[in-house]
This record gives C-alpha cells, structure tokens and sequence, in this order.
C-alpha cells in the first residue's frame, strides 16, 4: 500500500482560540496504540476541555483527550481518556518548559492531523482571555461577517 502524502484534519480545538490567545504553536508527535490510530482515522476524537503539561523527568503529556474505542479492535482495552506523551526535541520541551513557568501561559492542543500518514498534534503556547476580551473577539467576528455580507449583496446587485 502507498504512504499517505499531505494533511488530513482528524479534529481541530475551536473553544481553545476562544479562550485563550495562542501565541505560537508547535507540531508534535503523539503515542498511541494501533487501535487509538484506527480511532483517530474515523475522526472519533475530542479535544474539549484538553491540555498539555510538562512533567519533571522532561516529558510533555497530553491530558484529557477522549480518543473513542475502536469498534473493529481485539480484545485489547484502552482507556479512551488516558495521558498519552508528545513528541518533541528536547530544545523544544525546555523552551516550553521555560515559558510555562512564566506567568499565565499554558500549552493548549489546538488541532490533531494525519501528516504524511503520522498522527500529529498542535500545540499552542496559550493565555487566557479574559471575559471583556472574549467579547470583542466576538464583536469582531461579525463585524467581519456583516462586512462580507454587504459585499456579497453588493455583488449581486450588481450584476
């Protein structure tokens, strides 16, 4: 069988870029069993309410992620809501390491993908937002919208 070439999105972390402001993200690899693959193939993943920490022996986990059983998988049972660990070079885990320990900065998966046929996760180096910014994230939003749509009629009538 032929390697997969090119991204195919499994799940992405909408809630996170309204929560919080991502300032960079990072792409990681992910450990998983074969059958949490075949999961994760069918798109049964959820990254709500999900986070990334850095442990002390250097590792960074994945914590809270619902990967779904495998309908078609032997008798091997996996928790769906287990840690799993990240992949990453160590320069990057202590960069991350060093910017966590700042202040109000937490390490959010904002999307999981297939690149290339691996199973991938991006990580974002987030803040949180408060209310007032949510708010105007909002504002803007459709702000943005009703400008598109003015346009889009505009559009219309023109022709």
């Amino acid at each position: 069988m032929a390697r997969q070439t090119g991204e195919k999105l499994v799940a992405e972390n909408r809630k996170a870029r309204h929560d919080y402001f991502i300032d960079e993200r990072f792409e990681c690899g992910i450990v998983l069993s074969g059958a949490e693959v075949k999961s994760l193939r069918e798109g049964k993943v959820q990254l709500r309410d999900s986070y990334a920490r850095i442990t002390r022996r250097g590792e960074v986990i994945l914590v809270g992620v619902h990967v779904s059983a495998y309908g078609h998988a032997t008798n091997e049972v996996i928790d769906p809501d287990r840690d799993r660990k990240l992949l990453l070079h160590r320069a990057e885990i202590d960069r991350l390491a060093g910017k966590v320990r700042e202040k109000g900065f937490t390490l959010v998966p904002t999307r999981i993908y297939f690149k290339d046929g691996r199973a991938k996760v991006e990580i974002g180096l987030a803040r949180g937002k408060e209310q007032r910014d949510k708010r105007e994230s909002i504002k803007r939003a459709e702000g943005r919208r009703e400008i598109e749509r003015v346009m889009k009629s505009r559009a219309r009538n023109a022709r």
